[in-house]
């Protein structure tokens, strides 16, 4: 069945950039969440850094905060870098939807706008992840390139 465009001239735009929606989706998930890996880790970005990050999830009661804040920032540095590159996409994707899982129950105490410190953001994330752990890394994927995920 022929799809009928609302706007028909768009279609010259749309049909040839069609197939990179998908990868542009995963690469700026996982571009999103490199810096925030980064945060934890590394202190870059005005990040509390290692040791502040632990001390955070041991105040927040995930003892011990050092394994929590360490996976937490590897979740976010090395499956952002995975999903950026559509490697492992998979599992990188799960790890995600799995912490974006923790996070929203962390701050839907806050409500949903992120304005008020809320889950908005991470159901996003969560959603956005989800796509890739049913579908995978796609056809412009390191993953397909291996020949693995096809």
């Amino acid at each position: 069945m022929a799809h009928k465009l609302y706007f028909p001239a768009l279609g010259k735009i749309y049909e040839p950039l069609h197939e990179f929606a998908e990868p542009l989706l995963r690469i700026a998930l996982g571009l999103i969440l490199i810096p925030h890996g980064m945060q934890k880790l590394f202190g870059a970005f005005g990040g509390a850094g290692f040791t502040g990050n632990a001390a955070l999830f041991d105040r927040l009661g995930y003892h011990p905060g050092i394994f929590w804040g360490t996976l937490v920032g590897c979740t976010e540095l090395f499956g952002g870098i995975l999903l950026a590159l559509g490697l492992f996409t998979r599992f990188a994707a799960a790890a995600i939807v799995i912490f974006m899982l923790n996070a929203i129950y962390m701050t839907s105490k806050a409500g949903f706008f992120w304005t008020n410190r809320g889950s908005e953001y991470s159901i996003l994330i969560l959603f956005a992840a989800l796509v890739f752990l049913i579908r995978g890394g796609g056809a412009w994927s390191l993953d397909r390139k291996l020949g693995r995920e096809i």
